[in-house]
């Protein structure tokens, strides 16, 4: 098998010695193998190919994601179905893009202005949705003509390792891929590694720091996702029982644990009352339960320590004074959920921006309704915040919203709940991360200059 995979019952104990092994073997195959040296029209075929594959299982790895991590399986199911277009725009993106050109000079000069592939590139990626992690970061390099290292999150080996296998069954040349579901070590030590040419990293933004202090010193290239504390401005002109629907998915989908979830709710004093009566209402609707039945919203957290982390946001909230409308501490009433990492979804009110709950990045079903006067004053306490991932605005005049957007400090962010393309630019502001993902953005992350004159 071309592909480098860690077997599953010993994923817990790869180490250095297996992240040696993958380096030798992606350094070997771009510096000498045929990948790199491919036309970028045979690379997209062994890529269209992986896609097809991929997509075919879109069900199964659904399945198999959601047992791993808890993510209910009505997102884990339509993520995955989704990522056969997101490929596809990256398949669509390389047959356009400007692999080699030529800028004519004076006297007869010529200048041929090339993108060489970035080189190995290391790709770490978190448990909340694994595929889109490892596959916005593998299908660009991968089309690029670089090798890559994945290194999948413990807590999603299994469906890691399946990736690895249809990765394996496409064709990839020796070498070019490996896959190594490990723990920190093969991380801190692939981050190090100076024959690693780029990390490409998707996680909390404390991690996210030091890998940026660890490639700065060897100039190493890097893309960070990090967090979000992603603002919903609700404007006193805004249809407030659609901006409550919407926030169902914006804020509470996959379990709430997503970096661009919308967990400051921004409610204009005029109709603030309106606006937490509507958000009550609709996180009362909401089913906790069983992330492989379809009619559950959200699932258990993905682990122990993510429940604890919860719990103490919730308490925290408490503690500071902000007004608990539903939810709080504890498990959810509903009979047998006791037993696992379930919290129930909490809504806070009068809740100021200073709190540990409207700057924390929470990573659950808990959100936070912040009042404001003006027009003004809410843009203000949107950016007063260390992230600045995604975000929103609700109005009945779209173009004013446009307005309002252009005021945020945020990598991505929607008018009325409108849907990314996912050929734009993705990635943060601030603490939410450097460079960018998706579309030519992304595929441009993992290529570098090279101009050569005659």
């Amino acid at each position: 098998m071309s592909t480098m995979v860690a077997e599953a019952s010993s994923f817990a104990a790869v180490g250095s010695s297996s992240g040696r092994r993958a380096w030798a073997a992606a350094r070997e195959a771009f510096d000498h193998g045929p990948w790199p040296r491919l036309a970028p029209a045979e690379r997209r075929r062994v890529v269209a190919r992986f896609n097809e594959l991929h997509a075919a299982r879109a069900g199964e790895l659904a399945a198999l994601i959601t047992s791993e991590n808890g993510s209910p399986i009505w997102f884990t199911g339509w993520l995955q179905r989704s990522l056969k277009d997101f490929n596809d725009d990256f398949l669509d993106v390389a047959a356009r893009f400007d692999w080699e050109s030529e800028l004519p000079g004076r006297d007869g000069r010529r200048t041929v202005v090339r993108r060489a592939p970035v080189g190995v590139v290391a790709a770490v990626i978190p448990w909340n949705a694994p595929h889109q992690s490892a596959l916005v970061k593998l299908v660009p390099a991968l089309l690029a003509g670089c090798t890559v290292i994945l290194k999948p999150s413990p807590e999603t080996a299994v469906d890691g390792l399946r990736l690895a296998e249809l990765l394996a069954e496409a064709g990839f040349p020796e070498g070019v891929i490996s896959v190594l579901p490990a723990d920190r070590e093969v991380s801190e030590y692939l981050v190090a590694h100076p024959g690693v040419d780029k990390i490409a990293f998707t996680g909390s933004t404390a991690a996210g720091r030091r890998i940026a202090a660890i490639a700065g010193e060897r100039f190493k290239r890097v893309s960070l996702e990090l967090g979000g504390k992603s603002a919903s401005i609700v404007l006193p002109d805004a249809d407030v029982d659609r901006a409550a629907a919407a926030l169902k998915g914006l804020s509470l989908g996959n379990n709430g644990e997503a970096c661009v979830a919308h967990t400051r709710i921004l409610a204009p004093r005029s109709r603030y009352d309106e606006v937490v009566d509507a958000i009550a209402a609709m996180m009362r609707g909401v089913t906790v339960g069983d992330p492989m039945d379809p009619d559950t919203w959200i699932g258990p957290m993905v682990k122990q320590a993510q429940q604890q982390r919860v719990q103490s946001c919730i308490e925290a909230g408490i503690a500071e004074g902000a007004r608990l409308v539903l939810g709080g501490p504890g498990a959810p009433d509903t009979p047998g959920l006791e037993k696992g990492f379930y919290v129930r979804p909490t809504l806070f009110a009068d809740v100021a921006n200073t709190m540990r709950i409207a700057q924390e990045e929470i990573f659950g079903p808990v959100l936070a309704v912040i009042p404001y006067d003006t027009e003004d004053q809410a843009v203000a306490i949107a950016n007063d915040s260390a992230y600045g991932l995604d975000g929103g605005v609700w109005t009945a005049d779209p173009e004013h919203g446009l307005e309002v957007a252009r005021r945020i400090r945020t990598g991505t962010f929607s008018v009325n709940g409108a849907s990314r393309d996912m050929r734009a630019p993705f990635g943060g502001f601030k603490a939410s991360g450097l460079g960018r993902e998706f579309g030519p953005a992304g595929l441009s992350a993992c290529t570098e200059y090279q101009s050569i004159a005659l």
